[in-house]
C-alpha cells in the first residue's frame, strides 16, 4: 500500500539542468534533450595530477642534442596535454542519450460486437471502418461476439499484440468469460491500447424479471419482487401480469423502469409455475415474458412453547402445522422449529434437549414479553448460551474501523459529495471507536493511521476534506490495502459508486469474511453499482447502506456518544432473508435490555437504538431473538401488517429448508437459455436416466443439464424454469467499456471521429526510445592520432635539424678545400 496520500500534491522534479548525479552514481547533465554524462567520475580525479606530471615533464627535461625552444616545449605540452585528457576521460567512459523517434506502422484492428443486445444501439461498424481507411490507416474487422453469446473480455485478450492498437465497437454486456477489467490487465502487460467507441441507445427496450423464494410451504404468505428494466425507457406505464399455474394472482403498472412486490401463498403441494408478462412492444419480445418454478411442500411442524393465549401463536397456527406446549418437552425430534414466547427460565422445562436439538439443526425463535429475557431470568439459564444477545446494558459496538474512500476518476463528479458522506460516516462513529483511512482508485493509500476516534476526530476530517480524484477503479486493491491497514479483525466501511465492474472485489470480500473481517458499503455517486457493492458487503456478512442511511451506523457503532432515536422499528440490515423487502411503521414501546453478541447480526432496532430482532447461527440450527414488545406483553404492532412479515419471515428462517432429510428431487434451480442447471437428488439408488445422474455422495445424485429452449420442464416430477438468455437481460452500453479505455491508455470516440481516430492510432504508432552512445572509442582514437602526429612531428624536425647539420659540414668542408 502506497504511503502517500492522494492529496494532490507534489508533481516530478523537471530534467536537471546542470551536472549532478544521475542512477549509479554517474555524472551527467542534460542539455536542450540530450543528456551527457561519464560512468566514472571519480576517474576524472586523476586528471589535475597527470597534466601536472605532463607539464613537469615537458619543461624541466632537455631534449636530444640540447635544451629546446620554449615554442617547441609548449607545442609539445599543448599535444600531450590533449593525449592525457583524452585518455583519462575516455577511462571514465562518457556517454549521451537522446531520444530517436521512428513513424512505425499504423493500423487499426476493430472488434466488433454483433450480439443481440447491440441492435438497440446506433452502432455502424462498417461505415466507421470505411471512414478510418479514408484517413489513410488499414483496419482489420474482427466480429467477436454475435446472437446470445458475448465473451467480450475473451475476445479482447485473444487479439492483444505487443504494443498493438484495438478499436472495440461493443456495448460491453459481457455474458461469459473474462470481464473486461481482467482484460484490461491483459491488455496493459502487453503495451496495448484499447479504444472504445461511444454508443448511444437508438431504440428504448424493456426486460422483465421476477426474484422469490424457490422452496416453500403450503398456506404460507410468500413475497415476490417484479422488476421492469432496460435502456432508454420513456416516462410511460406498463402492465405487468402474474400468473400462479396459468390463474392471473397480480397486476401492477410501472412507469419506466421499476418494480413492484406482491406477496402469495400455494395452497397445494408439488411443483408450481409463475409467469410475468409484460404489456410492452419493442424489438425483442422474449424478455417481456419471465418465468419462475417454486416448489411447495407440506406445512413444517413446529412447536409453540407459551404460558397462555397470545396472538402470535394464532398466527403461527395459520401457516404451519402446529403444536402447542407450556414447556419444553424432552423428544423435539418430530418438529423443524421450537418457538417460545413469554416463558420465565423457571419454567422453560427441558432446555438440555432444545440445545442438543438446536445444534443438530431445529431452529429455535424466542419472542419476549414481561416474563422472558432479562426480566425472566434467562441470564442465570443454560438458555443464554443458545441466543444471540446477552444481557446488561445495550448500545452500539466499539471497533476497529478503516474508512475505505473511493478517489477514483469515476467519483471525481461528485467527490465534493463523496468527501460530505464520508464525513457523514465518521460523525456516525462513537468516540470509544479506533479508526483509520485508506483512499483508493487503481492503488491503496495510506491516509491515515488507525488512531483513536476521541480526541483525533477533527485531524480525520482535515484528512477526508484534502482527498483529490483520479485514476481507474479497483474496490479489490482498496479492500486489501484496508485489511493490511487493520492487520487482522475489524471493519470496513466502503465509501464509494461502485462503478468497478472487475471480478476481483467480491473474491476478495469473501477472503476477508473467512478472516473475521465485516465490510461495511455505502453507496454514493450517479449511477450506483448496488449490486457490486451488496454483493461485497454480503460476502462479509456486512451490509449495504444508501447514502441517505448512514445514521444506521449509529445502531452499529454510535455507542454513548452517538444515540439513535426513531419513531418506528429500523431495517438494521436489508439484505437478510428476514428484512428482505419489509417496510415497518410499527413502534412497540417496550425492548429487552440486551445486547448483541460478537458474530450474531443486527437485523431491526428499536425506537431508541436497542436490538429488537436478532439472528446467528447455534451448531446447526438457526436462532432468531425478538425482544421487542408491547405494554400488553404481546408483540404489539409486530402482529400487524406490514411488519407481521418480520414474525413470519423469522420463523421460515429458522427452519431453513423444509425437505431437510427428504428424498427425492431435491433442488432444480430454474436457469436459462444456454445456461447449465444442477439438479440433485437423494436416495438409495440412481435415478434412471434422461438426465444422466452421477454419484456425489453417499445416496446423492447429481446430473446437469443445459436448456436450448425457454419455458418450463421437468425432471422427476420436479419443475425448473428456462428463461431467455442473458444477452436480453442488459442494455444500453455499459460503463466498463470506458473504463477499459482508461485503464490502458485509450480514447472513447464519438462514432463520427473517424479522423480523430486515425490520428490518435498514428500517434501511437510512432516510438520514441532513448538511444545511449558511448564515445570513449571516439577519445581513444584522437589521443592516438595526436600521440601518432606528434611523433611524426618530431622525427622530420629531426630529419631537418640532422640535414642541416650535414650541410653545413659539407660546406665547411668546401671552404677548407678553397682555401
Amino acid at each position: 500500500m502506497a504511503n502517500a496520500d492522494p492529496l494532490g500534491g507534489a508533481t516530478a522534479a523537471s530534467p536537471a539542468q546542470v551536472f549532478g548525479f544521475g542512477p549509479d552514481s554517474a555524472l551527467e547533465t542534460t542539455v536542450e534533450g540530450v543528456t551527457v554524462g561519464v560512468e566514472l567520475p571519480l576517474v576524472l580525479l586523476a586528471l589535475p595530477a597527470a597534466l601536472a606530471l605532463v607539464g613537469w615533464l615537458t619543461f624541466r627535461l632537455r631534449g636530444p642534442g640540447g635544451d629546446w625552444s620554449r615554442r617547441r616545449r609548449t607545442i609539445l605540452f599543448a599535444s600531450r596535454v590533449l593525449v592525457v585528457v583524452c585518455l583519462v576521460v575516455a577511462a571514465a567512459g562518457p556517454y549521451t542519450v537522446a531520444s530517436r523517434t521512428t513513424p512505425g506502422d499504423p493500423r487499426v484492428r476493430m472488434l466488433v460486437d454483433e450480439s443481440a443486445s447491440m441492435e438497440v444501439t446506433g452502432a455502424a461498424p462498417r461505415t466507421l471502418a470505411a471512414a478510418i481507411e479514408e484517413q489513410g490507416v488499414p483496419v482489420t474487422r474482427s466480429v467477436v461476439a454475435s446472437e446470445n453469446t458475448s465473451r467480450i473480455g475473451d475476445a479482447v485478450v485473444a487479439n492483444v499484440d505487443r504494443g498493438a492498437s484495438l478499436l472495440l465497437v461493443s456495448d460491453g454486456q459481457v455474458t461469459g468469460g473474462r470481464s473486461l477489467q481482467a482484460a484490461g490487465e491483459v491488455a496493459r502487460s502487453a503495451n496495448a491500447t484499447v479504444h472504445t467507441v461511444d454508443l448511444a441507445v437508438g431504440s428504448s427496450e424493456r426486460y422483465v424479471t421476477l426474484a422469490g423464494p424457490a422452496k416453500t410451504s403450503v398456506g404460507v404468505q410468500n413475497a415476490f419482487l417484479v422488476r421492469v428494466d432496460g435502456a432508454d425507457l420513456e416516462n410511460e406505464s406498463r402492465t405487468v401480469t402474474v400468473y400462479a399455474d396459468g390463474t392471473p394472482v397480480a397486476t401492477g403498472e410501472v412507469r419506466g423502469a421499476g418494480a413492484f412486490e406482491f406477496t402469495y401463498a400455494f395452497s397445494d403441494v408439488g411443483s408450481h409455475e409463475l409467469v410475468v408478462r409484460l404489456d410492452n412492444e419493442d424489438r425483442f419480445a422474449a424478455n417481456d415474458v419471465y418465468r419462475k418454478s417454486v416448489r411447495v411442500v407440506p406445512k413444517p411442524r413446529v412447536l409453540y412453547v407459551a404460558r397462555g393465549e397470545y396472538p402470535f401463536g394464532e398466527l403461527l397456527d395459520q401457516l404451519y402445522d402446529l403444536d402447542r406446549a407450556e414447556s419444553i418437552p424432552s423428544d423435539l425430534s418430530p418438529y423443524r422449529t421450537v418457538v417460545i414466547q413469554d416463558v420465565p427460565a423457571s419454567r422453560l422445562g427441558n432446555v438440555s434437549a432444545l440445545q442438543r436439538a438446536v445444534i443438530d439443526g431445529t431452529g429455535l425463535v424466542v419472542a419476549g414479553g414481561p416474563n422472558a429475557y432479562d426480566r425472566g431470568g434467562y441470564q442465570n439459564s443454560s438458555l443464554a448460551a443458545t441466543l444471540p444477545v446477552s444481557f446488561g446494558e445495550g448500545g452500539g459496538r466499539t471497533a476497529r474501523i478503516v474508512l475505505l474512500v473511493d478517489v477514483s476518476s469515476s467519483a471525481e463528479a461528485g467527490m465534493r459529495v463523496q468527501k460530505a458522506i464520508a464525513l457523514d460516516v465518521l460523525e456516525q462513529l462513537g468516540d470509544g471507536n479506533e479508526v483509520g483511512i485508506v483512499g483508493f482508485n487503481t492503488r491503496a493509500y495510506r491516509v491515515q493511521d488507525i488512531v483513536d476516534l476521541q480526541g483525533n476526530r477533527q485531524q480525520l476530517r482535515e484528512k477526508i476534506r484534502r482527498l483529490n480524484s483520479r485514476g481507474g477503479t479497483d474496490l479489490g486493491i482498496g479492500l486489501r490495502g484496508a485489511a493490511e491497514m487493520l492487520g487482522g479483525t475489524g471493519t470496513v466501511i466502503v465509501i464509494s459508486d461502485g462503478n468497478d465492474r472487475g471480478s476481483t472485489a467480491a473474491p476478495v470480500a469473501r477472503r476477508l469474511g473467512a478472516q473475521g473481517i465485516q465490510v461495511v458499503t455505502v453507496g454514493v455517486g450517479s449511477p450506483v453499482n448496488d449490486q457490486l457493492l451488496t454483493e461485497v458487503a454480503g460476502a462479509t456478512g456486512g451490509q449495504y447502506l444508501r447514502a441517505d442511511e448512514t445514521d444506521r451506523l449509529r445502531l452499529l457503532f454510535g455507542g454513548e456518544s452517538r444515540t439513535f432515536a426513531s419513531d418506528k422499528l429500523t431495517i438494521v440490515d436489508r439484505n437478510h432473508f428476514i428484512t428482505a423487502g419489509v417496510e415497518t411503521t410499527a413502534n412497540p414501546p417496550l425492548v429487552h435490555d440486551v445486547s448483541i453478541k460478537p458474530g450474531a447480526d443486527f437485523l431491526v432496532a428499536a425506537g431508541d437504538g436497542t436490538p429488537a430482532i436478532t439472528q446467528w447461527r447455534y451448531g446447526l440450527g438457526r436462532v432468531v431473538s425478538i425482544t421487542a414488545y408491547g405494554n400488553d406483553g404481546t408483540l404489539d404492532g409486530l402482529l400487524q401488517e406490514p411488519d407481521s412479515l418480520l414474525l413470519t419471515k423469522s420463523v421460515n428462517w429458522a427452519i431453513g429448508d423444509p425437505e431437510r432429510g427428504a428424498e427425492g428431487v431435491v433442488s432444480a434451480p430454474d436457469t436459462r437459455v444456454g445456461e447449465t442447471t444442477r439438479i440433485r437428488f437423494v436416495g438409495d439408488e440412481r435415478p434412471a436416466p434422461p438426465p444422466r445422474f452421477r454419484q456425489v455422495d453417499p445416496r446423492t445424485y447429481e446430473a446437469t443439464v443445459t436448456p436450448t429452449r425457454v419455458g418450463f420442464e421437468t425432471v422427476l416430477n420436479t419443475t425448473y424454469a428456462v428463461n431467455y438468455p442473458a444477452e436480453y437481460g442488459a442494455f444500453g452500453q455499459d460503463g466498463s467499456v470506458s473504463a477499459l479505455a482508461r485503464s490502458t491508455g485509450g480514447q472513447t470516440f464519438r462514432q463520427g471521429q473517424a479522423a480523430e481516430i486515425a490520428r490518435v492510432v498514428t500517434q501511437r504508432a510512432v516510438s520514441t526510445r532513448d538511444v545511449r552512445e558511448e564515445w570513449g572509442w571516439v577519445l581513444l582514437t584522437v589521443a592516438l592520432f595526436v600521440f601518432l602526429l606528434e611523433i611524426l612531428a618530431r622525427r622530420l624536425g629531426a630529419y631537418r635539424r640532422s640535414g642541416r647539420r650535414v650541410g653545413a659540414r659539407a660546406t665547411a668542408e668546401v671552404e677548407r678545400d678553397d682555401d
